[in-house]
């Protein structure tokens, strides 16, 4: 349901996340095989978490892209009140 005051048209850019956190997947892959290959279990350790972190991320952008748009409610649905009192910025 809207609150009134996110953009009526807004989307998320999911084939950019898509992208980056594939980019973001194989710079980590290959720096744990070369932290691997030069004997420093630590980096690889480091790299293969941001690698699994990367992988999850991908997983669930390209689940959501195959899941379709959803319904968005249009300009006749009306916004929910703002709330009473002083507005905080």
């Amino acid at each position: 349901m809207r609150t009134g005051y996110e953009p009526v048209q807004a989307r998320s850019a999911l084939r950019t996340r898509r992208w980056l956190a594939l980019w973001g997947l194989v710079w980590a892959a290959g720096g744990t095989a070369l932290f691997v290959l030069v004997d420093r279990p630590g980096w690889a350790a480091a790299c293969a978490a941001v690698a699994a972190v990367a992988a999850v991320d991908l997983a669930v952008v390209v689940r959501h892209i195959h899941q379709g748009p959803h319904y968005q409610p249009g300009p006749d649905v009306p916004p929910y009140p703002p709330p009473d009192g002083p507005r905080h910025r």
